[in-house]
């Protein structure tokens, strides 16, 4: 959708309350409620349908829930409309003035922080895509936070990256290993979203 008409659209769903309700914004993130109807809508559609594309490391049921749920709330918070489409999406979700945004959303149990770190599979990094909008999702609280975004490169040259079967350790002292080769970035390190507005500045900003 060209940058100009989805403009115009989330500007005519503010009128109308359509987007979602933002519950708090904690300096450098924002976050919204989640709309129980997309969550069952999301849900529904993945019992037979798959967005598991990549050769490795596609995600269980859940993480693929996690990922659409994402995906549909970034989108409904600009103004655009939820998608639920088959077939692989070119390493991207959502075009807009010529730029290609992928969204990257990982579930928690509690709200995000500036040290948390999001997740960016390596099989990846070859996809044509300019930027990530990386998200949380508080399953517990049914909130969805954009903790910030970040173009390609900068984050390819800022991230952590781990090799395949690598420990990484939680704040909580518990340990996993990793599933897939990963880069890693801390939310503090991403450009910061405190406003819908901010979303399309830095959308409409990049080069």
């Amino acid at each position: 959708m060209d940058y100009g008409v989805a403009r115009h659209y989330y500007q005519q769903c503010s009128t109308n309350k359509k987007i979602p309700k933002k519950t708090t914004t904690n300096k450098t993130m924002i976050g919204y409620k989640i709309p129980l109807s997309l969550k069952q809508k999301t849900w529904d559609w993945l019992q037979d349908h798959s967005m598991g594309h990549r050769f490795a490391a596609n995600g269980n049921k859940e993480e693929q829930y996690t990922g659409l749920l994402g995906e549909n709330m970034f989108k409904t918070i600009i103004g655009l409309y939820p998608t639920f489409e088959d077939g692989f999406d070119g390493g991207y979700d959502i075009g807009l003035n010529g730029k290609k945004v992928d969204v990257k959303t990982m579930g928690r149990s509690v709200d995000p922080k500036p040290h948390y770190v999001n997740n960016f599979i390596s099989y990846q990094e070859h996809f044509d895509c300019n930027m990530y909008a990386f998200c949380s999702i508080n399953k517990k609280q049914n909130t969805f936070w954009i903790c910030g975004m970040i173009d390609k490169d900068t984050m390819l040259q800022n991230a952590s990256y781990y090799k395949e079967g690598e420990i990484r350790y939680r704040d909580n002292g518990t340990s996993f290993q990793m599933k897939a080769p990963t880069y890693e970035i801390e939310n503090h390190k991403l450009h910061q979203i405190d406003t819908i507005q901010s979303i399309w500045q830095y959308i409409n900003d990049y080069e």
